[in-house]
């Protein structure tokens, strides 16, 4: 395989509207040299930088993306999202050289749960491809908070299970950092980057950040996992359920917990903290 970032010409961002997507796009608009085409279902209503290619595709439909996939040279893709085989395998076919994955750190310290298996399945899927590969495994994102943005509207209160358990919350804008320096930087390819925000934050201490920055105050009543179990299965299942709560503080480790400077590492820039994505979302809460 071609090892040299210089011949990448163009990179499909898949998810292009998503937490980290969207800012990915928005980080590759201001590099030179590179053409950023984005593949999202609704071109027409999808909000993107001006240089940027709007493309039509649906990830549960692989054939959906070859169109898109014409004269692409690197890739990036969020893990269990679509038909991650179907579109590995038309990326193969169309020449793609390299493909950057977001995966979860679960894979490494959860690799028993369900969904972490999912996710390496995907992750050698792609190792096995042919083309080349950076894979990504983030941490908890920041982002998460916005589950409790309908609670906090109406109620100004968060009823959640672990409220003391503190994970190393990653802000989705470093976590597209990573990404885009491994599309357009040489050095990144095979390698396998371990993604945390810079510090320990706990959902109590998520809750008060929120709070400060509406400039009320935010209750936080603790449930059980049971509880947060009957209110999670609906929307997703039993399995995924149990997973996440496992995650959440249920069977938490070293490994999970530890605080990495791998965003510090790969883009130069320090990793930025659960305040700052506050302020940049507080509009969501209010």
């Amino acid at each position: 395989m071609i090892n040299s970032q210089s011949s990448v010409k163009t990179i499909l961002v898949t998810g292009a509207t998503g937490n980290i997507g969207s800012e990915l796009l928005t980080q590759l608009a201001q590099h030179d040299g590179v053409h950023v085409r984005a593949a999202t279902r609704d071109t027409a209503a999808a909000v993107l930088p001006e240089e940027v290619e709007p493309v039509r595709a649906d990830l549960q439909h692989a054939d959906s993306l070859q169109s898109a996939l014409e004269g692409v040279t690197a890739l990036f893709l969020v893990s269990r999202v679509g038909d991650d085989a179907g579109i590995l395998s038309l990326a193969r076919r169309a020449d793609v050289e390299h493909v950057v994955l977001v995966s979860s750190i679960t894979v490494q310290t959860h690799p028993h749960l369900a969904p972490a298996e999912e996710n390496a399945t995907v992750e050698r899927l792609l190792e096995a491809s042919g083309m080349d590969w950076t894979i990504l495994r983030p941490t908890q994102f920041a982002s998460n908070a916005l589950w409790w943005a309908n609670s906090i509207r109406e109620s100004q209160t968060v009823e959640i299970p672990f409220p003391d358990t503190g994970l190393p919350t990653i802000h989705p804008a470093d976590i597209a950092g990573v990404a885009r320096a491994a599309l357009t930087e040489p050095g990144h390819r095979g390698r396998k980057y371990a993604l945390t925000g810079p510090a320990a934050i706990t959902p109590r201490q998520q809750v008060e950040t929120i709070a400060a920055a509406l400039r009320q105050p935010v209750s936080v009543i603790e449930i059980s996992r049971a509880q947060a179990r009957e209110r999670m299965i609906p929307d997703m299942g039993p399995q995924t359920a149990d997973a996440l709560l496992d995650v959440m503080g249920g069977d938490t480790n070293d490994e999970l917990l530890a605080v990495r400077d791998t965003v510090a590492q790969v883009t130069g820039s320090r990793a930025r903290t659960f305040k700052e994505w506050v302020s940049q979302n507080i509009s969501a809460f209010r």
